[in-house]
């Protein structure tokens, strides 16, 4: 993997003063408890994992981080931000329908349902909607930039993040409890954060 931090491995910290039975807890279910579908349909399912795939590609690893997993039992749980776009309908009909639009626009734009398109064509899928060139009749009153963008995006990339491998591609030391951080001004770090490659 090409990654600034190309031998760094936050979870080496597992017995250090950094991680608390807390910490060490949370993680282990990050890494082993991966949710059964219990929202989605099955095709919703293969559905957003087809979508994921396309906005957070992780072709260098053997084993993707898991994110519809997580979206999936976030959505069972009813757990969100704790607020809603006043145009947006409740965030399990949103992400429903928004589905069923991302497949609808597929169709309309290439003539074939998402999971059926190549990279190229489910690229382009996903850049109208990014650049607003939906239609409006196909999204049952979800605003489809707004979904995609505020919603889908955010929410994939906030679940990536999450996980211990995307922490230690990008150098994070992991919770600041219970250690905290020391160094703090630009450019310094404490001796037990990732080191960049020279």
């Amino acid at each position: 993997m090409n990654t600034p931090y190309p031998n760094y491995d936050v979870l080496a910290k597992w017995n250090s003063p950094s991680f608390d039975d807390q910490t060490r807890s949370v993680l282990s279910q990050r890494l082993t408890a991966i949710p059964e579908r219990r929202f989605f349909t099955a095709a919703e399912w293969a559905l957003l994992e087809a979508v994921v795939a396309r906005v957070l590609p992780q072709p260098e690893r053997a084993e993707p981080i898991p994110i519809t997993p997580w979206i999936d039992d976030m959505l069972h749980r009813r757990r969100g931000e704790g607020f809603r776009h006043d145009n947006m309908p409740p965030m399990p009909a949103a992400w429903c329908r928004g589905l069923a639009a991302i497949d609808a626009e597929a169709m309309r734009l290439r003539g074939a349902g998402f999971r059926e398109l190549d990279n190229e064509g489910a690229d382009a899928v996903l850049a109208a909607l990014a650049n607003d060139e939906a239609d409006p009749a196909l999204w049952q009153g979800v605003p489809a930039q707004r979904f995609f963008i505020d919603i889908l995006v955010k929410t994939i990339a906030g679940v990536y993040y999450s996980h211990p491998a995307a922490w230690s591609e990008i150098g994070f030391g992991g919770p600041a409890s219970p250690r905290g951080y020391v160094r703090l001004g630009f450019d310094e770090r404490d001796p037990w954060e990732g080191r960049e490659r020279a």
